[in-house]
């Protein structure tokens, strides 16, 4: 289980999180949604210690963040909301960076990553550069990095941005089986559509706050016959294009 108390994450004089707080439970998918400047990376990358909270703490299974940083880092597979990262390697050398930082071996991590290799479809890019691979190719690099490492908990930042149909599926099933074993995933989306679709409870957010933590499903109850969509656009008062929200 997380728990994030009464965080907040100041950028000099901005206030990017207001004493956020907010329960994940073991075994589901928890979603966290808002418009561009809500707070979501704030929040997501304070849980993968990429930023320290102003003020507030961060526990998981009753650890708390600040005071066991490795241990806790060592349950989290990351994704970030940008591939573009360690361009100047192949794939291959990032998934081996990616153990070597993570303690595992090749032969621990070899019958995961072959496994995802052929989910998808990277069986024949693993000496490829990264820098000469497409958004969604990186994305899929960056995606198998962090699943070999068979963490507990998957912290995903817009993981579907760039794949192909077929390989946002097969992420969406994998997802579905990871927390069908009792573990968590982190997932944000700008997609309304997937969120409905993918998460068992969810969190939106506004200008740094919490302004809905609960089940899909009775958020969805608080205004009968509504999509998601739209019950989004009137919590947050703000209009966007049907469909899909501002990066």
């Amino acid at each position: 289980m997380i728990e994030i108390i009464q965080a907040d994450k100041f950028y000099d004089k901005k206030q990017a999180l207001k004493e956020v707080n907010l329960t994940i439970k073991d075994g589901i998918v928890f979603g966290l949604l808002g418009h561009n400047g809500a707070g979501k990376s704030t929040l997501i990358k304070s849980l993968v210690s990429a930023h320290n909270l102003t003020k507030g703490k961060i526990k998981v299974d009753g650890l708390d963040l600040a005071e066991h940083r490795q241990a806790i880092k060592q349950k989290i597979g990351y994704v970030p909301d940008s591939p573009d990262l360690f361009l100047q390697l192949t794939a291959m050398e990032y998934w081996r960076l990616m153990m070597d930082i993570y303690g595992v071996s090749l032969e621990q991590a070899m019958p995961r990553m072959q496994e995802y290799l052929k989910i998808f479809a990277m069986v024949d890019d693993q000496n490829t550069l990264l820098s000469s691979m497409s958004h969604g190719m990186r994305q899929k690099v960056i995606l198998i990095g962090a699943l070999t490492l068979d963490p507990e908990i998957w912290i995903l930042d817009e993981p579907l941005t760039g794949l192909d149909p077929q390989s946002a599926f097969e992420l969406k099933e994998l997802i579905k089986k990871h927390v069908a074993s009792g573990n968590t995933v982190i997932f944000s989306t700008h997609i309304l559509a997937i969120a409905q679709e993918v998460c068992d409870e969810l969190a939106i957010l506004k200008k740094g706050e919490v302004i809905y933590t609960g089940s899909v499903e009775n958020l969805l109850a608080t205004q009968p016959g509504k999509s998601l969509e739209t019950i989004y656009l009137s919590l947050t008062g703000e209009e966007q294009q049907v469909g899909e929200l501002d990066e």
